[in-house]
């Protein structure tokens, strides 16, 4: 490891090979996979259409600049706009590039409408990627210490509070768009309250602000529709989607609609790798295989599952503050910090982590079984259980 910098706190393990729901180490211990990978393995490890679509482009054209057409890229392009309702397609390499991609398109639409200094309104408990931009826009002091000053431009409001949103307007008349995660992922699975969004639409409408969600974990199925802004049904302006999108092939998109979609124009945005070939050969395989098993079905029918099996579990365990998600985005949030659980899971073959100091998160790929679901839910509650057990103080054990 001397070679890499010391960017991640990597667990003690080396992962040979995948296949399904599992996961096989170099010494050939198994693991059950709750995370995919932070939410990109959806189709699950060595799916065999991606494999055989890798393979197969891959004797064909891996590259080409986007200074010519890619019929693959335009192919997906229309999928991704059938399925989200958009107009336009913007293919990257990354979710933190797709948000990049958003800013800019706020940004400029602010410009083009006479505005000086463009201003997005986002939430506190955001994560919207690493770059500096959206750093900025994630407004995480943690995240941000060492990199200042941030990027201006940005107003930071509690998630889940369009009454904060509505204020901001009656202040600034320089706010161009709210830029949100439908389910945000890092800040701890916070599902906002049913009508939240539809507030921001209509927020967004009555000032001529761009609505943009962030659906770079929540998007391509994981919460049982399609996109997380579908379970309330509004249409954004923009999107941002990657991770599940590649299904490990790194790929990311910004989606646009209306004035939005006709903003980026020659010589105002691009990429050389973003919308390759293979990457998009790839995520149309994706889509297709997603439509073809009904997954979003799916995942819904496991989210489903998943809670009430935790429910079930966990409902008058004592450390436990609330079992939350979304489809399969799911997060078990506990009374005190638990980042050791990674640990504890891992030594017990299951993969998962924690987010926001408290809670666990599962991220599982789509295609799990019932018998997995309902092993996943044994295990992780075993691990729960016994990981509070054995940090309650004595004298409370005693009692």
């Amino acid at each position: 490891m001397a070679s890499l910098m010391a960017a991640y706190g990597r667990l003690p393990v080396t992962m040979a090979r995948g296949e399904g729901v599992r996961l096989w180490d170099d010494a050939g211990g198994e693991y059950l996979d709750a995370l995919s990978g932070i939410a990109v393995c959806s189709l699950g490890h060595a799916n065999p259409a991606i494999s055989e679509a890798i393979a197969d482009q891959a004797t064909q054209l891996m590259h080409v600049s986007n200074l010519y057409n890619i019929p693959q890229q335009e192919a997906l392009g229309r999928e991704l706009c059938r399925v989200s309702g958009m107009d336009k397609a913007f293919f990257c390499n990354s979710g933190a590039e797709a948000n990049e991609a958003c800013i800019k398109i706020a940004r400029l639409y602010g410009t083009n409408k006479g505005i000086k200094t463009p201003t997005i309104i986002v939430t506190d408990t955001a994560f919207h990627g690493r770059t500096m931009a959206t750093i900025s826009a994630t407004g995480n002091a943690k995240i941000q210490a060492g990199f200042g000053p941030m990027l201006e431009g940005f107003e930071v409001v509690p998630f889940d509070d369009a009454d904060a949103v509505a204020a901001v307007a009656a202040k600034r008349d320089d706010i161009v768009a709210v830029m949100v995660e439908p389910v945000q992922g890092e800040g701890g699975i916070n599902v906002p309250s049913p009508g939240y969004l539809k507030r921001l639409r209509e927020l967004c409408d009555k000032h001529g602000w761009l609505l943009m969600c962030d659906e770079i974990q929540s998007g391509m199925g994981r919460t049982g529709k399609w996109f997380g802004f579908q379970h309330d049904d509004i249409q954004p302006d923009v999107i941002a989607v990657a991770k599940a999108l590649g299904n490990g092939m790194p790929i990311g998109a910004c989606l646009a609609k209306g004035i939005a979609a006709e903003t980026i124009q020659p010589g105002t945005h691009g990429t050389t790798f973003g919308g390759n070939p293979i990457a998009c050969r790839v995520g149309l395989t994706v889509v297709q295989e997603i439509e073809n098993n009904h997954l979003v079905e799916r995942a819904a029918e496991l989210g489903d599952r998943f809670l009430t099996g935790f429910n079930n579990a966990l409902h008058n365990q004592p450390g436990i503050a609330e079992i939350r998600g979304r489809g399969l985005m799911l997060g078990i949030e506990l009374e005190k910090p638990c980042a050791e659980l990674v640990g504890k899971a891992l030594e017990a073959g299951i993969l998962l982590n924690v987010t926001a100091g408290n809670v666990v998160r599962l991220l599982p790929p789509y295609i799990l079984s019932n018998e997995d679901t309902d092993e996943l839910i044994r295990r992780v509650s075993d691990l729960i259980i016994d990981f509070i057990q054995q940090s309650e103080p004595a004298d409370t054990k005693s009692e």
